[in-house]
Parts: C-alpha cells; structure tokens; sequence
C-alpha cells in the first residue's frame, strides 16, 4: 500500500465550509474485478470543517450555537471520507454516487456493477457514536457546552436487549458508543424489564445491577464511551431493559448533516488542488451527485431534506437525486441533544425513540394530532433545491419500519398525492437485507429473495433522469384505492392460513408521543421514557394473493413465478425469547409442497411444484417470461437475465423424482 499524508490547504476563502483535506493513503482498488472501465483507486483521508452558527444555512443544527469557536467564529470539526474512483479520471462518469454509510459501514458503490459502468463513489464520517475503528468512517463532532464552557447534561434513555441469556449487554446500540454518566448521580439510575414493548416496565433494584464504564474510547478523543450493564441474575433473551441516567459530552451530532452536504459541494464546485475529484483540466469532476443510503442511512436522507440541507451555504443544490432505500417511514435520533443515531425504531425494540415521526410524506399531508402542514421536501421546494427522489422499499418495511406512511395520509385512510418528481417502488416478497445462509433466529426460514438487480436497474435510471430528464419506470407501490393496500390483520390482509404458520399479532405502528416542552423548539428529551398521547399513526401492508405472496408490488421474476411464499415479516424463535413479536426487520420463507401427495399429507393449500409446472423447463420457462417482461418495462437490465437463469436453475431439484 502506498502511503501519504497530504494535506491540501484551501484557496478558497476565509470561513469556508471545508477548510482542509488531509489524503492519508491512496492505493489500487479491485484490480481482480474483470470488466472494469480501467484501473480503480481508494483514496481515504480526513476533512476539517467549519461552520457560521450564525448562517441561516446551519440553523438547523441542533447546539451548534453551543460549541466551541475559532477566532473567526465559526465552529471547527472534522471527519473520515473514503472515494473509489476511475485512476484515469476521463473514463469516468460525470455523475458521482455518495453512499451515505451505515454506522460508519460503506453498504453500496464497491460493487462490480459500478465499476464496470465507470461510476465513483463517495463515502464521508457523519456519526460521531462510531467506535474508533480503521474500517470504519466517523465524525469527530463538537462539544456542546453550557454557560460554563463545561459539557452540557442531562437524562438520557438506552433500551438493550439479548437474544441469549446473559449477565452483561452493551449500553450503546451495536456495539456503537455511549454519552458517559455523571458519576455522582449513578446510585438514582434506573433499570426496568418489560416482556412486550407496550407492557408496564418492572423496576430492577439498584443494587442487582451495576454500569461498567469503559475509557478507551474517549482515551481516543472521541467524547464517547463504550459501556456495558452486569445484572446479577442476568438479562433474559427477549425481554427489553430500559436504563436511564444522568449524562454528559452530548455532542453536536447534526453537524453530520452539515458535514454531508458541505463535503458534497466542496467536490461539486472546488476546482482548486484541494479537490482529489478533477478531470485533465483541473475542473471538479462531480458535475451531478446521486445520494443514495441504506436502512438508517435511507432515513437520514429522508431527515436530511427535511431539515433543509440539500441546499448549500450558497443556496446551491447540493444531491441532484436522492434514494433513500430500505428506509420505511421514518427519520432518525440524528439531530437532537443527546441524539443517538444509531437506534431505530420497531415493534419490539426501540418503539419510543423519536424515528417515526411526521412528516412522512414527499407530498404536504396534514398531521391529525398538532393540525401542523409538512412534507419531507417541503424546505427544499422552498429553496428550489428539490431533488428528484426515488424511495425504495421492501415489503418487509411494511411490517417494521411502517412504510405505508410513505404513500398514505397519516391515518391511513387514503392514498397520499405522490409528487411528479418522486417514485416509490415497493419490491415484494422481500426482507429488509436478504438472507444470505439459514438462521434460527425466526419461526420461518429467512427470506433469501434477492433485490439488488431492482437498485442497480433504478440507480441507471435515477442517472438519466437527472441527466437528461428521461422520466424513469412508473412508481410500482400498493394502494388503498385499488385494494392492494390493506389492515395488516390476517383476515383484512387476505391470508390463507397454512399449516404450522403463526400470523403476526402486532406491527410496527408509531404512537404521537410527548417528549415534552422542549422537544418542538431545541429538540431535547425532557420525558423519559415519553409520554404516550393514546394515539397512533395508521399502517397498512401490502394484500396477499392466493398463495400468500403480495400484490400491487414490484416483483422479481422468483416471486412472479414462486416456489414459495416470500413474507416481509416473521416471528421471533422461543429459543431467543418473546416469540410472538416480529423478528425485527426479517422476512420469511414459505416453500411450497413438492408433489401433489406432499401438498395432501400435510393440508397446504397451496398447489405443490409439481402441480404449477408439471417440468422444470416449464418452470424456467415462466421465470425467463417475467425477467423479459421486468426489462421490457425498465426495471431490469438485459446484463441481470442470466443472473436470474442461473437462480432458477438452482431450483432444478425441486423437480427430480
């Protein structure tokens, strides 16, 4: 590996937005990847930033105000970024990708797919509760500090839960780090146990328990710290534990968002050295950027137009197309004192954060509780920095992360005006990440339904549709006025009840919630845990057809032709506790019987195998029909057909006598 350290200092003006660009390593990239458009290179570095709380672009920052100042008043920062790149920068495309990580996890752009069409892709910090870790990317945020130039404190609220039975869990979600405790005050933290998320919460006495603090993370400078809970008889699988303590060292986690955007428009429109992303003359190669983001990256995009941050310091556009994908309804804990981005929200686990909360919608829609007007672009529209959008979902999102309010009013009673420069596709008979091996964590086998080809089919389109203003394949979603969105119940849904299948009892459904009087204004959590208002935003699924599998979606020709029911929801296995809660995020797989005998011997409904294709050729045959038909309509690529031949073969077994 080559090594550098080069830090390019800035000829832009004083108080811009990214001050310096520190290139740590550039080194090849999948040299044994074939088809590439040329030779590839990484390219990892740091960037410092610095940010005006007094412009009207970095209001939104929740404590910014609070940090602390260089003598120019503005708030310095700094973070990872990551680029993979064409080395031969002419062969690559003007379009640039920027894959907002995952909890400093780099999900999309290393693929072959973008390497053989030439694309870059971008990645930058953005989470400061990243662990300190090579691998990963993080955000070294700012303080926010009272009146006293000390950390500012308050409560703050950790839900954990094992799928083994043991002694000792980690505070902090996934291993992520933890806002330390005020020392003095940990005898009056609290820790309760509740079987079901909706359950009256048992208190744990004070003296079962103990919070283990670990400094090597803020020995790192970060801020944060890794901590872990011993219980002396022990966390049971399953059941949710809520801690609750006196905290310091929250730090000013929406500075994240302004360190997307401004690193975005600093390779957008900085043709000075500074910039690695030039072509031949000098000139910044990004001359459109696609954002894209997975699961809680999706719903930081998603917050992110909401909050204004598409456009830049200079009022400019900064994403020209935005997929949130994976993403459900929501938002996230990403821009809030004492936020805690890493933490989602479903129906068993982390229900109270504030995630799912209103607006929803692409399109104004009016919440029933507050009377307030709002959409996701509603700011943008404003600023005339909308982007154009394509919000990808699976059917499992329906389940757990309440998708439906993505296309419904938030009763979910009607169907929402989807704007023209937004598509939604919904692809069916998937889970939130598909399976890729068995696990016994679910009722149901894992749903192992691959999407991938959908996103790399609509990711072209999003190009040319930013490009060229090719209008991209009709949004593919159900809907409440053609009967394919439905009440989640079994019998509202159209279920087929099938031998040794449980049915879900319970969805993901957000409640309106009361975080208290200084939510609204400076996004601070006064009411731990909050207050429930007795109230609930309405979801729907997508109906079922005869054989279980969904309608009004966007399906893969496995679905379209199926051995199976693929479900977007399952049930926890009793071996990890609480089994009739949905397995979070996870979808199911349902095989069909073999033979017209298997079907009788057990009492399935459902046609057998056999009785659907009479021959594997057959079967083939009708896979092939649905992959041509999904080109044919623009939501798959002639290079994705041999792909899914090759998926269908794998089923030739299925047919041997």
């Amino acid at each position: 590996m080559l090594l550098v350290l080069c830090i390019l200092m800035p000829s832009a003006p004083a108080g811009a937005e990214v001050i310096q660009v520190a290139i740590t390593s550039r080194e090849p990239f999948a040299d044994d990847v074939p088809d590439k458009v040329g030779r590839y290179e990484r390219i990892r570095g740091r960037v410092v930033y610095a940010l005006d709380p007094e412009h009207e672009a970095n209001r939104a920052v929740v404590d910014l105000s609070l940090a602390a100042q260089n003598g120019e008043g503005r708030v310095e920062f700094y973070g990872d970024f990551e680029i993979i790149a064409p080395l031969d920068r002419s062969l690559a495309q003007p379009t640039v990708l920027y894959d907002v990580n995952n909890r400093g996890r780099k999900l999309w752009g290393t693929q072959p797919f973008f390497l053989r069409h030439g694309y870059v892709s971008v990645w930058s910090g953005w989470i400061a509760q990243v662990r300190p870790d090579a691998s990963l990317l993080r955000l070294e945020a700012p303080a926010a500090l009272d009146e006293d130039y000390l950390p500012v404190t308050g409560t703050v609220r950790a839900e954990m839960i094992s799928d083994v039975a043991t002694d000792r869990l980690a505070v902090s979600d996934r291993r992520q780090l933890a806002f330390e405790p005020i020392v003095a005050s940990l005898p009056r933290a609290s820790l309760t146990r509740r079987l079901r998320e909706r359950d009256a919460p048992e208190p744990i006495p004070r003296d079962q328990w103990e919070f283990i603090l670990t400094r090597a993370a803020r020995d790192e400078g970060s801020g944060l710290i890794e901590a872990d809970i011993r219980l002396a008889e022990g966390f049971e699988p399953g059941v949710i534990y809520e801690l609750t303590y006196e905290a310091f060292g929250s730090v000013v986690q929406g500075a994240g968002f302004a360190a997307i955007r401004d690193f975005v428009s600093f390779l957008r429109h900085d043709d000075s050295s500074m910039n690695p992303l030039r072509d031949a003359r000098g000139r910044p190669l990004a001359q459109r950027v696609i954002g894209e983001g997975r699961s809680q990256s999706g719903r930081a995009l998603r917050m992110f137009l909401h909050e204004g941050f598409n456009a830049d310091e200079q009022g400019r556009i900064v994403f020209d197309g935005v997929m949130p994908v994976i993403a459900g309804g929501g938002q996230g804990f990403f821009n809030h004192r004492f936020a805690s981005p890493t933490r989602t929200a479903t129906e068993h686990s982390g229900h109270l954060y504030p995630v799912d909360v209103f607006p929803f919608t692409y399109g104004d829609e009016t919440d029933p509780f507050t009377g307030r007007t709002d959409s996701l672009l509603r700011r943008a529209r404003a600023s005339g920095t909308a982007p154009k959008v394509m919000h990808l979902d699976t059917s499992s999102e329906y389940w757990h992360r309440s998708a439906s309010l993505v296309v419904t009013d938030p009763t979910g009673r009607r169907d929402s005006e989807i704007p023209d420069d937004v598509r939604v596709y919904v692809f069916g008979g998937s889970q939130h990440s598909p399976a890729r091996g068995p696990s016994d964590r679910g009722q149901l086998p894992p749903n192992p339904n691959v999407y991938q080809p959908f996103l790399e089919t609509l990711f072209l389109a999003m190009d040319r549709w930013v490009t060229d203003g090719a209008p991209p394949p009709p949004s593919m979603h159900p809907r409440i006025g053609d009967g394919t969105l439905v009440g989640w119940q079994e019998k509202e849904a159209g279920w087929t009840p099938l031998p040794g299948v449980r049915y879900p009892t319970a969805i993901q459904q957000p409640d309106h919630l009361d975080y208290g009087e200084e939510f609204a204004a400076k996004r601070r959590i006064d009411n731990h845990p909050p207050v429930r208002s007795g109230r609930r935003y309405g979801v729907r699924v997508p109906a079922f057809d005869e054989d279980d599998n969904e309608i009004g979606v966007l399906r893969m020709p496995a679905v379209v032709a199926p051995v199976a029911t693929y479900t977007g929801w399952n049930l926890r296995n009793p071996a990890i506790g609480a089994p009739d809660a949905p397995l979070g995020l996870a979808g199911g797989y349902i095989a069909f019987p073999r033979t017209k005998a298997d079907r009788e011997a057990s009492g399935d409904p459902r046609p057998s195998v056999g009785e659907r294709y009479g021959s594997f050729e057959e079967y083939r045959a009708q896979i092939m029909r649905a992959a041509e038909a999904l080109v044919a309509e623009g939501y798959l690529l002639d290079e994705h057909l041999a792909d899914v031949e090759g998926r269908a073969e794998a089923n030739r077994w299925l047919f041997d006598k």
